[in-house]
C-alpha cells in the first residue's frame, strides 16, 4: 500500500516540479524590464528653405527629447561628411548623454570638389546669401522642428567647417550663443590675406581693430549680444597654421571690447589653455593649445565621464575631447 501510493506521487511532484520551473520562467520574463526603444538615428531633411547654398541637411534627434532643449550645428571638415563627423567627433553621443538636437549641414562635391565648406568664397560668406544662409535656415528649421530653445543655439566645425563656423557667428551672431572653431580661420581671413591658401600657411597680417572691423561690418548695426568662441588648435598643424587661433582670439576679443591678454592661464588635460574676459569679467574667448596636435579634431575614445569621440582620418585621440569641452563650457551638460 505504502509502496504503490509513493510509486503514484513520484511522478505527480514531478509534474508539479516543471509546472513550478514554467511558472517561475513565465514570472521572470514577465518582470524583466522593458527593453530600451531603439536608438536614434541621423535624418535627412529637405525643403528647409530656398537653400541658396546647395547643401543637405542631416539631423540627429535623440528619442524622446522634449521641448525647449538645445541645438548644435555641427560642420564637417574637407573629405567628412555629416554621419562620420557627427560620430567621429563625439557630438552624436554628447547628444544623447546630455539631451540636445544636432544639425549636419554636409557639402556637396558640385560645389567643392574636396567637400570643403566655402569659407573663403565671398558669395557664401554674407549674411543671407549661399552657404551661410543655407546653414542659418537649418538652424530655424531644426529649431521649429523641435521646438528647441532659440537662445541656446551653438555652431561649431573643424576646419573648413571650423571657418564657416566664424562665418556664422559674424554673419548671424543673433542665433548662435557662442561656437567652437577647430583648426579653422578667423571670419574674413582670405580676403585679408588675398587668398585662402596664405591665410591658412602663414595667416593675414591685421590687427585687433582690423579683425574686430571685418566681424562687425558682416552685420551692420548690430550691437549685441556676440557670440562667445572657443578654440582648439593642434601646434604640429601644417594645414592651418596656429597663428589663426592668435588670430580669432583677437578678433573676438576685440568684437566683445576685451584686450589680448589672457586672464587665465592654465593647463586642462596637460594642454595649455587660455580665458580672456571681457570689462564686465565675462569669458568671452577660450582657447586650447594641443601640443604636438596635428590637423584634426581633438578626441579621447572612452567611456569615462569626461571622454568622447572615435578616432580615425582627421579625428585625433590626444586624451581630450574637443566636443565634451565645448558642451561644458556651453551649458550642454
Amino acid at each position: 500500500m505504502t509502496s504503490t501510493r509513493a510509486a503514484t506521487l513520484r511522478p505527480r511532484g514531478a509534474l508539479m516540479a516543471v509546472l513550478a520551473a514554467l511558472l517561475s520562467a513565465l514570472l521572470s520574463t514577465l518582470l524583466l524590464p522593458a527593453p530600451h526603444a531603439s536608438a536614434a538615428s541621423l535624418q535627412e531633411v529637405t525643403g528647409f528653405g530656398s537653400n541658396p547654398g546647395a547643401l543637405r541637411m542631416f539631423r540627429y534627434v535623440p528619442d524622446g527629447l522634449p521641448a525647449g532643449r538645445p541645438v548644435v550645428v555641427a560642420l564637417h571638415g574637407c573629405t567628412q561628411n555629416a554621419a562620420g563627423y557627427g560620430t567621429g567627433s563625439g557630438w552624436t553621443e554628447l547628444a544623447d548623454r546630455w539631451g540636445f538636437s544636432l544639425v549636419l549641414p554636409q557639402q556637396q562635391s558640385g560645389n567643392n570638389a574636396s567637400v570643403c565648406f566655402n569659407w573663403f568664397q565671398t558669395g557664401d560668406i554674407q549674411r543671407a546669401q549661399g552657404e551661410a544662409a543655407s546653414i542659418a535656415q537649418m538652424a530655424d528649421r531644426q529649431l521649429a522642428d523641435a521646438s528647441g530653445d532659440a537662445s541656446r543655439v551653438y555652431v561649431t566645425g573643424l576646419s573648413a567647417g571650423g571657418g564657416m563656423t566664424s562665418v556664422m557667428m559674424a554673419a548671424y551672431p543673433e542665433k548662435f550663443a557662442a561656437g567652437g572653431v577647430v583648426a579653422g580661420l578667423p571670419y574674413g581671413c582670405a580676403q585679408a590675406a588675398g587668398s585662402p591658401y596664405v591665410c591658412m600657411y602663414v595667416g593675414a597680417t591685421q590687427t585687433a581693430q582690423q579683425w574686430g572691423d571685418r566681424v562687425r561690418a558682416a552685420r551692420p548695426g548690430y550691437t549685441g549680444p556676440w557670440p562667445t568662441l572657443t578654440v582648439f588648435q593642434g601646434t604640429a598643424d601644417y594645414t592651418v597654421k596656429p597663428v589663426n587661433m592668435t588670430d580669432l582670439m583677437k578678433q573676438w576679443t576685440n568684437v566683445h571690447g576685451a584686450d589680448q591678454t589672457a586672464d587665465v592661464s592654465d593647463t586642462v588635460g596637460g594642454y595649455p589653455h587660455q580665458v580672456f574676459r571681457d570689462p564686465a569679467g565675462n569669458a568671452v574667448v577660450e582657447t586650447y593649445s594641443i601640443t604636438g596636435m596635428g590637423h584634426g579634431q581633438p578626441v579621447d575614445p572612452g567611456s569615462g565621464a569626461e571622454q568622447c569621440g572615435t578616432a580615425g582620418a582627421y579625428i585625433l585621440d590626444v586624451n581630450l575631447c574637443a566636443a565634451y569641452r565645448m558642451g561644458r563650457v556651453w551649458g550642454l551638460g
